[in-house]
């Protein structure tokens, strides 16, 4: 187990190690420091600190097990050993793409699992990865700052296998092995995912936030028209979910009107 930021391939499993090296320069800015931990308490947690403590962009954090994880509202986030990926990396945006970033973050991670497995993969504002009604993947980003400037922490868990889950999340989550009936190669899912976040996240620096919406739109096809819930300044509110905005809002039709929700649980009936 380490505990600082270390050069890809030193200390690392032969399959993370492997998956890095083939992937080369599509990597982006996370193909030159990687650090693994067999168990953290929270890879957001020590991506933040690294990030305070000056850490460049692109650094990532991977774990093989969590024991704080934790997703959105500081819910937890179940992450047994083996089961998963557990990953963070350190970001600055630009700041007119920093309410993008949740957004091309769900997208790359949908797009990578795909390339690693063939497995179609959705997603949900504002930042859950499903496989039709389950839960296979979640984000978590937290901001920061240091003498550097803002940073952006980008966590997500990926389910890789069917695990033994607390039971409330096991009747909504499912995981790649268990879809596929078949097992994966976690390198090579964990390459995938890095080399489709850099390119989405590069497109946002770039300005091209109209490529990323417009990739978001259509893997969030089967989630748009469905009823949602928040809570509204008077109180609950209902309507059914619409679009996203440039952004990164979402749009809810409430009778004849559009209403932006930006923030916020947002419940799906």
């Amino acid at each position: 187990m380490g505990s600082e930021v270390i050069f890809r391939g030193q200390s690392l499993p032969d399959d993370i190690a492997e998956a890095f090296a083939r992937a080369g320069a599509r990597l982006g800015p996370f193909q030159h420091h990687l650090a693994w931990y067999e168990e953290v308490g929270s890879t957001n947690d020590i991506a933040m600190a690294a990030a305070t403590s000056g850490a460049p962009e692109g650094c990532v954090v991977a774990a093989d097990a969590q024991s704080s994880g934790r997703g959105r509202f500081g819910r937890s986030w179940a992450s047994p050993p083996g089961a998963g990926l557990y990953v963070s990396v350190v970001l600055h945006p630009r700041r007119d793409a920093l309410s993008l970033v949740t957004i091309a973050a769900g997208v790359a991670l949908a797009e990578g699992i795909e390339a690693a497995t063939g497995l179609r993969a959705g997603v949900k504002w504002p930042n859950d990865v499903y496989v039709g009604v389950r839960k296979l993947a979640g984000i978590l980003a937290e901001a920061g700052s240091s003498a550097a400037g803002e940073h952006v922490i980008v966590g997500f868990g990926i389910n890789l296998q069917p695990a033994a889950l607390p039971a409330d999340v096991a009747s909504r989550a499912t995981s790649i092995e268990g879809e596929l009936g078949r097992s994966v190669d976690r390198g090579l899912v964990l390459a995938e995912c890095l080399a489709a976040l850099a390119s989405r996240y590069q497109a946002l620096q770039r300005g091209a936030r109209d490529e990323v919406i417009a990739a978001w739109r259509l893997r969030a096809a089967q989630h748009l028209g469905r009823q949602v819930e928040w809570d509204g300044d008077d109180g609950a509110q209902r309507g059914i979910a619409h679009d996203i905005d440039s952004g990164g809002a979402l749009l809810v039709r409430v009778n004849d009107q559009i209403v932006r929700v930006i923030s916020g649980e947002v419940r799906w009936l």
